[in-house]
C-alpha cells in the first residue's frame, strides 16, 4: 500500500511505530497481526535493526470510508501524496455529512477523487465551518489518520488563517486566550466562557484600511468558531459575520479563509507548506 524508508541507522519497525509515528497499542498489534510490514514481500522481525536507506513496504485491510460520492469531484487538490490529501474548501460547502441525505460536503466530492484514482479511504482530519474556504487535510490510510489526529492534538499542524475584521486592533500582535462554550440562547453560536473549552488563537495585523484591518490567525486549538468568537470578543468581529455582532455586507456573508498549512510530514520526514490562492 504504501513504502518508507529507514531514516537512521539501527531502527526498528517497533521503533518507528511506538516511538515515532506513536501508534495506538491495537494499530499496532494489528499490524503485527496481518504481517502487515515486509520487505519484498518477505515479513520482517519487528525487533530487527536495519540500516539508513532500508526500504520497508505496509500493505493491509483498509476499510471503506461511507461517504457517497459525488458526480465529479469539484474541489480543488492542492497537494497529494500516498498518505494524505490537502484540498481548497469552497465557502458554502459543509466538510462533512451531518446527515444521512447531506451528499455534496467537501468530504463526499474528495471520495469521488479517492474512487476515480482507485482508493476507497478517505477520512478529514480537522473541519472547516460551512462559510470558512481554504485548506483542509484529509488522510489516505488509518496510519496516516492515526498519526495526524495526534499531531493536530500535540499543535505540530500550524493552520494559518485570514480574516478581514471591523475596525482597527490597537496592537500588531497578540494571543487570545479565552474559554468558548455554547451558547445557551442559540443552538448554533458560540460564547466566550470561563466554563468554556480551552481555546487560544495567535493574531497578527498584515494591513490596515480605513475602518477595517486583514488579521492573520494561527489557531492552537480548534473550537466551533473559534476565530470569529475570538474577534468578537476583542470588539473585532469578522467583517459580515452578523451572528457575531458585525455589521451586513452586500453579499450576505463573512470572509474566513485558511490559507496555509505547515507540518513536519511524518512518512515523509520533510518539511509540507502548502498556501491557498
Amino acid at each position: 500500500m504504501f513504502t518508507y524508508i529507514i531514516h537512521e541507522n539501527g531502527q526498528t519497525v517497533e521503533d518507528l511505530l511506538r516511538d515515532k509515528w506513536r501508534l495506538g497499542k491495537k494499530l499496532v498489534h494489528e499490524l503485527r497481526m496481518a504481517k502487515a510490514v515486509t520487505i519484498d514481500g518477505e515479513p520482517i522481525m519487528w525487533k530487527e535493526p536495519f540500516e539508513k536507506g532500508t526500504k520497508i513496504e505496509f500493505a493491509f485491510d483498509i476499510p471503506a470510508s461511507n461517504y457517497t460520492p459525488t458526480d465529479s469531484c469539484d474541489v480543488k487538490i492542492r497537494y497529494e501524496d500516498e498518505h494524505c490529501l490537502i484540498v481548497s474548501k469552497p465557502k458554502g460547502m459543509a466538510t462533512h455529512p451531518n446527515e444521512p441525505t447531506d451528499n455534496d460536503t467537501c468530504m463526499n466530492h474528495v471520495m469521488r477523487y479517492i474512487m476515480d484514482n482507485g482508493g476507497h479511504y478517505a477520512e478529514h482530519v480537522h473541519r472547516l465551518d460551512q462559510g470558512t474556504n481554504g485548506l483542509l487535510l484529509v488522510a489516505k490510510h488509518p496510519i496516516a489518520k492515526s498519526i495526524f489526529d495526534r499531531m493536530i492534538e500535540e499543535k505540530t499542524i500550524v493552520r494559518t488563517y485570514a480574516a478581514e475584521v471591523q475596525g482597527n486592533l490597537r496592537t500588531d500582535s497578540g494571543t487570545i486566550n479565552a474559554g468558548i462554550g455554547k451558547d445557551r440562547h442559540h443552538n448554533t453560536r458560540r460564547v466566550v466562557s470561563p466554563t468554556g473549552q480551552h481555546a487560544l488563537t495567535h493574531y497578527e495585523v498584515v494591513n490596515r484600511y480605513k475602518g477595517t484591518c486583514v488579521v492573520h490567525v494561527v489557531l492552537e486549538t480548534g473550537r466551533t468558531h473559534q476565530i470569529r468568537v475570538h474577534m468578537a470578543h476583542l470588539g473585532h468581529p469578522i467583517v459580515g459575520d452578523t451572528m457575531y455582532g458585525a455589521r451586513e455586507t452586500a453579499s450576505g456573508d463573512y470572509a474566513l479563509h485558511a490559507i496555509q498549512l505547515a507540518f513536519m510530514h511524518p512518512f515523509l520526514d520533510e518539511q509540507i507548506i502548502v498556501k491557498d490562492n
